[in-house]
């Protein structure tokens, strides 16, 4: 099992490489991340955009633009496209977001007739973060695609983030739906969806995770919390992942995680038939760093390789 974003790397420098395709790779912190990753063996990097930028920022960071192969596309759209062509016709494994804007991503990704989401596929977004003040990683989700999920969104969302618990090692993570309360109450509607998806788990209609919900924030992560309160619910203060109720509540925890709690972070868009990395085009050289790592340990699972 890994506890540390570390041994993500570890555990994917011991697979077979695979391709990772970048799209307009021409800001410096996707620059120092791919070749980092490319350099330590993770992957073979395929940079899609204008050859004299990347090269004239790599030069300005010391990176030697030698570790990837360029694809020189000037236009930053027609750059987009063809990284994910690239994937989609099975040239590339794993898709990365550099200097273009997350919408402009997101619509590629879901164009229809060229992108990377299969015929009734829902796309989200999970992210692994490892908190200072917590004993292991935490595979949280929705924190940036879907604003308010339905049940039947939630329940995939929740696959997801089983697949990519499962690609860390955990077989079978505790999985805390995540509400204000522990009571259902229909004034409080994600509770109710809690409550289904849980009975849903004990039935045998989810598979891969122990499921535990409608649950407060502190009970599914502190065990002293849990029992002042006198909580029972299984894998109380053990919580391997955490499935927001919209996208608002998992938003607010993933920033304050990060600026106030000092957590490192490695994003994937999941739902797509390739893992697509998606990081802010501020976020640190080390973030994009995981990212790719954390891409490839779950390209491996879905290979077989796991």
């Amino acid at each position: 099992m890994i506890r540390k974003l570390e041994e993500i790397i570890s555990a994917a420098k011991g697979l077979p490489r695979k391709k990772l395709v970048v799209a307009c790779g021409e800001d410096p912190h996707t620059i120092e991340a791919v070749a980092r990753a490319g350099r330590e063996g993770l992957v073979e990097v395929i940079v899609v955009g204008n050859r004299k930028k990347i090269e004239e920022v790599a030069g300005k960071h010391g990176v030697d633009p030698s570790v990837f192969t360029i694809v020189n596309i000037e236009d930053n759209r027609a750059a987009l496209k063809q990284a994910v062509k690239t994937v989609r016709e099975g040239q590339g494994d794993i898709l990365m977001k550099g200097l273009v804007g997350t919408p402009d991503y997101m619509k590629a990704i879901l164009d229809r007739e060229n992108g990377l989401v299969p015929p009734n596929g829902l796309l989200s977004h999970v992210t692994v973060m490892e908190v200072p003040a917590y004993h292991k990683l935490l595979v949280v989700s929705d924190v940036a695609v879907l604003v308010l999920p339905d049940l039947e969104q939630k329940l995939k969302i929740l696959g997801y983030a089983v697949e990519v618990a499962q690609a860390l090692g955990i077989e079978n993570p505790y999985a805390y739906i995540i509400s204000s309360v522990e009571t259902v109450s229909q004034k409080v509607p994600s509770t109710v969806d809690a409550a289904i998806i849980k009975v849903m788990a004990e039935r045998g209609q989810i598979k891969g995770a122990k499921v535990e919900g409608p649950a407060a924030l502190d009970l599914a992560l502190s065990k002293e919390s849990a029992a002042i309160k006198g909580f029972k619910g299984e894998g109380a203060g053990e919580a391997d992942i955490l499935i927001f109720p919209n996208l608002e509540t998992g938003n607010v925890f993933y920033k304050a995680c990060s600026l106030l709690a000092g957590a490192r972070l490695a994003g994937l868009v999941v739902g797509t038939t390739a893992p697509c990395v998606m990081t802010s085009r501020g976020d640190s050289e080390e973030s994009k760093f995981y990212a790719i790592g954390l891409a490839a340990l779950v390209s491996a699972r879905r290979g077989g390789r796991l």
